[in-house]
């Protein structure tokens, strides 16, 4: 991608894409903060800053800000979109790729620390947008996102809030026994992950969500649930716009009871 400007109005573009972000509870911010990343991208196309919050952005556009599957397939498509370029400012990857022999699964081999953000958002909008298009294609591109995920693991396991035992627990509580699952290395990583992050809810919620469900523990779903709607969103100021929207969920698990348990 051809650079449409310098690396000074990148910087600035930046800070304004930043300023925004910050307010990322309401919409119209975090779509604003989505133009100027954008925008900071195209006039300097190795900002990896921006092309990572490009990617966790129209992630979390998707996730907490649309109702509508199509809309939300779209965002996560549109994640994904970004997380290839950011992924791509890997210049020993993109070396891979371009021989012609190597998948982005193989070529990861390449991915340094400084990669892990795009590897991350990449892998967690791949596995929302598989998932909710439907089983068949969860399992085509799950071999993917779980080697994004164990090079995650492997370069940095306390990446954004133990994010690699997070994506164990749920990936082994989702999956049938047949494609992998596994109830007793699902509560292992789970546990692991809220011992290493407590204040990030979103693990709670999951572990309520796919573990304690499956499970049938309604006593585990009252109290992972109850936990993260009395904690302090707060907490940790820079995801506390995403505690709120891990809250809102919670409630909704709560009041949506029923669906998940036989009696």
């Amino acid at each position: 991608m051809k650079a449409t400007g310098t690396a000074m109005e990148s910087q600035q573009l930046t800070t304004e894409a930043d300023d925004a972000w910050n307010g990322r509870d309401d919409e119209a911010k975090l779509r604003l903060s989505l133009q100027k990343y954008e925008a900071a991208f195209q006039a300097d196309p190795t900002n990896r800053h921006a092309a990572v919050r490009m990617t966790r952005g129209w992630y979390w556009l998707g996730d907490v800000k649309i109702d509508d599957k199509a809309a939300k397939l779209i965002a996560w498509d549109t994640a994904v979109q970004w997380g290839a370029r950011c992924m791509a400012i890997n210049a020993e990857f993109t070396a891979l790729l371009e021989k012609g022999n190597e998948k982005e699964s193989t070529a990861i081999r390449s991915m340094k620390n400084e990669d892990i953000p795009c590897l991350y958002w990449t892998a967690t909008a791949l596995g929302k947008w598989a998932k909710t298009t439907g089983f068949t294609t969860l399992l085509k591109h799950k071999d993917t996102v779980k080697a994004y995920i164990t090079k995650i693991d492997e370069l940095d396991n306390g990446f954004f809030y133990s994010a690699a035992d997070r994506y164990w627990g749920a990936y082994y509580a989702i999956a049938p026994s047949f494609a992998g699952g596994d109830m007793t290395k699902s509560k292992v990583h789970f546990l692991k992950s809220i011992e290493a992050s407590p204040d990030y809810l979103a693990t709670k919620v999951l572990y309520a969500q796919y573990y304690a469900t499956k499970t049938q523990d309604k006593s585990l779903f009252d109290r992972m649930l109850h936990e993260v709607l009395n904690a302090d969103a707060g907490a940790i100021e820079e995801i506390s716009p995403e505690n709120r929207a891990e809250q809102a969920k919670a409630k909704k698990l709560v009041d949506t009871k029923s669906d998940y348990f036989a009696n």
